[in-house]
């Protein structure tokens, strides 16, 4: 059994239950609420606190409307949340053949099965595609005890851990964590030792590299 100590953002947790959401980000989050169970409790509190008020939303707009988010708002911070506070939660960690849907019919196989590309200095990536080509949803593979090279990020980033682990900083995430990122973080995350880290990794914007060299060689290693 593994502990999530990672969770889903609220704000990315609302986006995804009013279905705002593109594929890519969608893929990462579903497949997190299939490792997650508190974080499964917090969606249908999300859903059910959005239909008791949008049954008392007038037909016509009205300051009604301003009221109706703001008590959306005040309901969702009341409702349960996941904090370092909290009971741990336990969940499955995800098979090593077999991965947690969405995300393991969008492979056609198991990991044994993937053809991984190499992206240098022992890491794979393996891209999977959907229909919004402005969104990268990959898998990268992190040889143990080796790090990410440093970089900040072009826009939003979402990386669920499959297998393995990585150390960001004072912050471990293990199968099942989910982390999210963005253009104000600047960091350089570093597998464990031990076993390779598999992750989940979206993004709508390419990497910066802090490394010269990785850049110059960034156009053809697709990230």
């Amino acid at each position: 059994m593994n502990t999530i100590n990672h969770h889903i953002s609220d704000e990315l947790l609302v986006e995804y239950a009013n279905g705002s959401l593109e594929e890519g980000w969608s893929i990462a989050v579903a497949t997190h609420l299939a490792l997650c169970p508190a974080c499964r409790k917090r969606l249908q509190a999300i859903e059910a606190t959005a239909g008791e008020l949008l049954e008392g939303i007038e037909t016509e707009p009205s300051e009604s409307d301003d009221k109706s988010w703001a008590a959306l708002r005040a309901k969702l911070a009341a409702a349960p949340r996941v904090t370092e506070a909290a009971p741990p939660r336990k969940a499955a960690a995800p098979s090593p053949r077999r991965l947690p849907e969405p995300l393991n019919s969008y492979l056609g196989g198991d990991l044994d099965s993937l053809k991984w590309r190499a992206l240098g200095l022992g890491a794979y990536h393996y891209p999977i595609p959907t229909k919004d080509r402005q969104i990268s949803v990959r898998l990268l593979r992190i040889p143990a005890g080796k790090p990410v090279p440093e970089h900040t990020h072009g826009g939003r980033e979402l990386t669920l851990v499959l297998k393995g682990a990585f150390r960001d900083g004072d912050d471990r995430f293990g199968p099942g964590d989910f982390e999210e990122t963005d253009e104000s973080v600047n960091h350089q995350p570093i597998a464990e030792k031990g076993d390779d880290c598999i992750c989940l990794a979206v993004t709508d914007a390419p990497l910066k590299f802090s490394s010269r060299i990785v850049r110059l060689i960034q156009p053809l290693l697709g990230i």
